[in-house]
This record gives structure tokens, C-alpha cells and sequence, in this order.
């Protein structure tokens, strides 16, 4: 555990909405939280509107489809803050486009920012938790990761890619107190969806969802707290989908 004796989580793109609910979660359930951002201005505002509302994140800047960058991000948490003992992969960016029309750089870009990133990460913690006989590692996938989309063979093939990597690893480590999980949210009210216009998200996404509406960050961050408790430790190597019915199989 870390000098505050409080188990320390580092999630990965932590100032987008899915990011920050998932911090105010972990800190409410009591875990030390770090973040990993790479606009500084974003991040700094962030960080405050936080402390106001009485969270405390400890940010740390790197480009998470950098190995070497990944590497010296981890060094200056372990020694400023603790050891990682749950890391959650939720950084990622899309470049949408058909396939006919995608670009090498869409392709490249996209590969590396959502899978390159997993490997990027979990390679640096994932020894040190086996050394200390725990560790969580929580990815997050997509429903299209699953499912396809048009327009997304980029994104969807990296997101699928992160449920081979689930599988494998957790394996690997499932005798060593380590953990390794996927999370695949559907449609999640996030500021990203939120400037979808109102009449496509009403006639074309919704009715798609058999629950008839937009998952809430706090639903996924639920997950991810639990995930990274000591009461789930008998889960690894899975895929929760938590999409509202959008694609179950």
C-alpha cells in the first residue's frame, strides 16, 4: 500500500467524464486516486472544479501510447505517491471514418491511444503487483468493440483487441492476487455524446437501447470501484457489458 496506507489507483485519461466519475468514486470508496492527462490547461481546471466539490486528485501528464513516457509517469507516482495497485485503461481517442476513405494516420493514431496504451500501462505496474501479490487491472472497451460500427473499424478493432488481452493475461496472473477485467459500456451520457445532436441521440441511438435512455457515468464508475475491491477477488478474465440491453450475447 502506499505511505497513506490507502490502496493507489491510476486512471488513464482521467478528465473526460467517464474518467471523472470514476475518481470521485474510487475516492469515495477510499482509494488514493492519480490521474494521467495530457491537456494541461483541461487538467488544471479540472483539478479545481474537483477540489471544490472536495476531491483531490494528483495529476500526472504523459502521452499513454509512449512506452517511454508511460515508463517515467509510473517512476514519479511510485516515488511521490505509492505503489499502484489498480490501474484502470480508460484512455482512448476516435478518428471515425469508412474504412474505404480511413487513413493510415486515423488507423495508426487510434491503434495506439486505445491498445497501444493497455500494453504501455499494465507492462510498467504489472510486476510490481505480482511482487505484492495484488493488483487490479480494469479495461475500458466499448459495445462496438463487440458488436462493430460503422465507421469505426479503427476503434472497434482496438477495442475488441483489449478483450484478447484481458483474457490472456488474467490467466497469466490469476495465481499471483492479480486481477484483469473489461468493462464495455454502450451509450454513456458523456460530454462527447452529449454534443450529438438532440434529434439523431432521440430517433436513431435510443431506440436502439432497449432501455430507452443514456447510461449514467456513475453506473460505469460503480463498476470499476467494485472491480477494484478486495470483495471481487474471485473475478478475472471477463467482460461486463453494461450497454442497457444494446447488445447482449
Amino acid at each position: 500500500m502506499d505511505k497513506n496506507n490507502k490502496r493507489v489507483a491510476l486512471v488513464t485519461g482521467a478528465t473526460g467524464g467517464l474518467g471523472t466519475a470514476m475518481c470521485k468514486k474510487l475516492i469515495d470508496d477510499g482509494f488514493r486516486v492519480v490521474g494521467n492527462y495530457r491537456n494541461a490547461e483541461k487538467a488544471n481546471a479540472w483539478a479545481e472544479a474537483l477540489k471544490k466539490e472536495g476531491y483531490e486528485v494528483a495529476l500526472y501528464p504523459c502521452d499513454v501510447a509512449n512506452y517511454e513516457e508511460v515508463g517515467a509517469m509510473i517512476a514519479k507516482i511510485e516515488s511521490e505517491i505509492g505503489s499502484i495497485d489498480i490501474l484502470v485503461n480508460n484512455a482512448g481517442i476516435t478518428r471515425d471514418g469508412v474504412f474505404r476513405k480511413m487513413s493510415p494516420e486515423a488507423w495508426r493514431e487510434v491503434l495506439s491511444s486505445n491498445l497501444d496504451s493497455v500494453f504501455n500501462c499494465t507492462r510498467h505496474v504489472i510486476n510490481g503487483m505480482i511482487d505484492r501479490s495484488f493488483g487490479r487491472i480494469i479495461n475500458i472497451s466499448s459495445v462496438n468493440g463487440q458488436r462493430g460500427q460503422v465507421g469505426q473499424c479503427n476503434y472497434s478493432a482496438a477495442k475488441a483487441g483489449m478483450h484478447g488481452f484481458t483474457k490472456s493475461l488474467a490467466m497469466e496472473v490469476a495465481n499471483k492476487g492479480v486481477t484483469v477485467n473489461t468493462i464495455s459500456p454502450g451509450y454513456i451520457m458523456t460530454d462527447m455524446v452529449k454534443a450529438i445532436d438532440e434529434k439523431i441521440i432521440q430517433e436513431k441511438i435510443l431506440p436502439g437501447v432497449p432501455m430507452g435512455r443514456l447510461g449514467g457515468t456513475e453506473e460505469v464508475a460503480y463498476l470499476v470501484s467494485f472491480l477494484a475491491s478486495e470483495k471481487a477477488n474471485f473475478i478475472t478474465g471477463a467482460n461486463y457489458a453494461i450497454n442497457g440491453g444494446q447488445h447482449v450475447y
